[in-house]
């Protein structure tokens, strides 16, 4: 299995599509605050407008999508001139249809919603990325290709609302999360370990997550990628926005978390499997990571997965 699909299984992703904004000129919309092991995103098929948060400005253009691992508040303005306007809501059986309260013809074309994830390994991939992360899925000629596919069956969808309608919207969202995950280059505006765009050391991430329990001494990696120790360094910094220990930490407490879950081996067991010498240094790494022992975090797993895990099956297969 490719890295982006293995990650998103292990996360236990389930994608929810919140809102269909159609909003006019000069309007604000105040997105809030998501709860915990929740993250929301947009992704804009028309028009242009700017998402503020924490004081940053993104410029959002056709084709663009943002994700907020953090969950945290922001607002959507769109641009325009005069007073500013609020929104009005019609709820739908699927998501919500958001307007200009002023009944302005539609500017832009916004899809918005949320990714729910489990407080294992996806509390660790989520918290592993920029926040935002920002990337335009149109700067390519094969992903801008695929979001076209995928926006027209998104708003036919939108315009249908019936039979199924919140499952399909679901898995076409969770699409847009592994296409995000996998962006290169320069559709993203700051690294993505998911997507190395240095091939050499895409190679090496890919090992690590595919044996995270091998010994994986930066000399390895660096003999793996062809390069010199300190170019390796250097250049897995750069592409990935982290240092090697620290990946290499949060590949084994992933692998782990996932055994923790889905298996009855002791915890000095998964401790070895995931490449741990002591059970002592991997509850510590783990309570690092995931802010819970690996025993209090299998207990909660086991006793209210509805909350840990999601609800619904993983749209990975």
């Amino acid at each position: 299995m490719d890295p982006v699909s293995h990650l998103l299984r292990m996360a236990r992703v389930m994608a929810n599509l919140d809102r269909h904004c159609l909003l006019g000129g000069s309007t604000k919309m105040a997105v809030p605050q998501r709860q915990r092991l929740e993250a929301q995103f947009h992704v804009l098929l028309e028009g242009e407008c700017q998402l503020l948060m924490a004081g940053a400005v993104l410029e959002m253009k056709p084709g663009d999508f943002v994700l907020i691992p953090s969950g945290s508040p922001h607002r959507i303005i769109t641009p325009g001139q005069g007073t500013m306007h609020t929104t009005t809501e019609v709820a739908g059986d699927s998501f919500i249809t958001t307007h200009s309260s002023d009944g302005g013809s539609p500017v832009i074309d916004l899809f918005c919603g949320h990714y729910a994830f489990d407080s294992g390994a996806g509390a660790v991939l989520f918290r592993s990325l920029p926040d935002p992360v920002h990337v335009a899925l149109g700067a390519s000629p094969d992903s801008d290709r695929t979001l076209r596919m995928l926006s027209t069956l998104m708003r036919d969808e939108a315009q249908y609302t019936g039979t199924g309608t919140a499952a399909i919207l679901s898995a076409l969202s969770t699409v847009l999360l592994a296409m995000v995950l996998r962006a290169t280059g320069g559709s993203a505006t700051e690294a993505l370990w998911t997507a190395a765009s240095d091939p050499r050391i895409a190679r090496t991430i890919e090992s690590v997550l595919k044996d995270p329990g091998a010994d994986w001494p930066i000399e390895r990696l660096a003999r793996e990628a062809a390069m010199s120790r300190a170019t390796f360094l250097r250049h897995f910094t750069h592409e990935t926005g982290m240092t090697v220990g620290v990946f290499v930490t949060r590949s084994r407490v992933m692998a782990a978390a996932e055994l923790l879950t889905s298996s009855d081996a002791t915890i000095a067991t998964i401790a070895g499997q995931v490449g741990y010498q002591s059970e002592s240094a991997f509850t510590r790494a783990f309570r690092s990571e995931i802010g819970q022992t690996p025993a209090r975090f299998r207990r909660d797993q086991r006793g209210h997965s509805g909350r840990t895990t999601p609800p619904g099956k993983s749209l990975i297969p």
